[in-house]
């Protein structure tokens, strides 16, 4: 039972990478303008257009392009940027690690500080601290992470000369001081989402019978809290963190073009301003098999915590 549940939630994976890159084919062919006359010029001449035309594929019909590309995948080949001739794995290798490193210090960052706020305005609902935490939660969750980063940038940068600017660095040292930066200005939003969310899901477990008959026995509070509610209110946040690195990945684009970072989500806004097709194909793809990847180990982990969640779906 447990391996079919497993073979079912892989299943689904693959499902989402096609449905996604299928979408992602259907939308490019309505993209308006002629991808050719922007990477050529308007000087090239009619016959020139074609022959890129034909060289890019955008001639074939579209379930042609799209078999085309996963046949490619499966050899390992994302295509060939049609500027520069590099090999798109190769491209997208290149700036992984930095994208990668951004996300990976964010949900670091969003964790380290989220889940103790979130614990502290459970054990103190209803006071001072409980209020100004919620305030300052919905700010920082609504507000664009592009606006915080010009606020940062400004404060921390250009007044206070704390951090540098731009870029992403040539030393470890100069690479984790640029970092800093952009990680925290993308994981504050979720530094709030995890903090109500972990507070409402620990409010309404130390609400239920057997923490009643815990505190009943004589057992402190401390032990309650840390050692048998903490860990049934973690479950609704470990699945979150699956979307919240799905998101985090979107959010990079902007606070990469923002910072000034080589990564996934400026190679790829530089991607589509150029049309550059064969690029945007193969990030979309790399950013969509981390994103449901990071799922699936999320759903999967969350399951083994919680073999109720795994029974209740081997019964339907």
């Amino acid at each position: 039972m447990a391996g079919s549940f497993v073979l079912r939630r892989v299943a689904t994976a693959v499902l989402s990478i096609v449905s996604a890159m299928t979408l992602l084919f259907c939308l490019t062919a309505f993209i308006p303008g002629d991808p050719a006359s922007v990477l050529l010029g308007p000087q090239a001449s009619a016959e020139f257009s074609r022959q890129f035309i034909t060289e890019m594929g955008l001639d074939k019909p579209l379930y042609e392009r799209v078999l085309f590309f996963f046949a490619n995948v499966a050899t390992g080949n994302l295509g060939v940027d049609v500027i520069t001739g590099r090999p798109v794995s190769t491209i997208v290798l290149d700036v992984l690690p930095n994208t990668i490193a951004l996300a990976l210090a964010s949900v670091l960052i969003a964790v380290t500080v989220g889940l103790p706020l979130g614990i502290f305005a459970a054990t103190h609902r209803g006071s001072r601290s409980d209020a100004v935490l919620a305030v300052a939660s919905i700010v920082f969750v609504s507000m664009p992470s592009f606006i915080l980063g010009i606020v940062f940038l400004v404060v921390f940068s250009v007044w206070l000369d704390w951090l540098p600017i731009l870029g992403t660095g040539t030393g470890w040292l100069d690479q984790l001081q640029r970092l800093i930066l952009p990680a925290f200005v993308l994981s504050l939003g979720y530094i709030g989402l995890l903090a109500r969310l972990l507070r409402t899901s620990l409010i309404e477990v130390l609400g239920e019978n057997y923490i009643r008959t815990s505190r009943a026995f004589g057992i402190s509070n401390w032990r309650i809290t840390y050692t048998y509610a903490l860990r049934n209110a973690l479950l609704p946040t470990l699945a979150t963190l699956g979307i919240i690195v799905g998101r985090l990945l979107g959010g990079a684009v902007l606070i990469e073009i923002l910072f000034a970072r080589k990564g996934l989500g400026s190679t790829l806004y530089d991607a589509i301003v150029s049309r550059n097709f064969p690029v945007i194909q193969g990030v979309v793809f790399v950013v969509v098999v981390i994103f449901v990847l990071v799922q699936l180990a999320v759903e999967l982990s969350y399951s083994l915590v919680d073999p109720r969640i795994r029974a209740g779906r081997q019964e339907r």
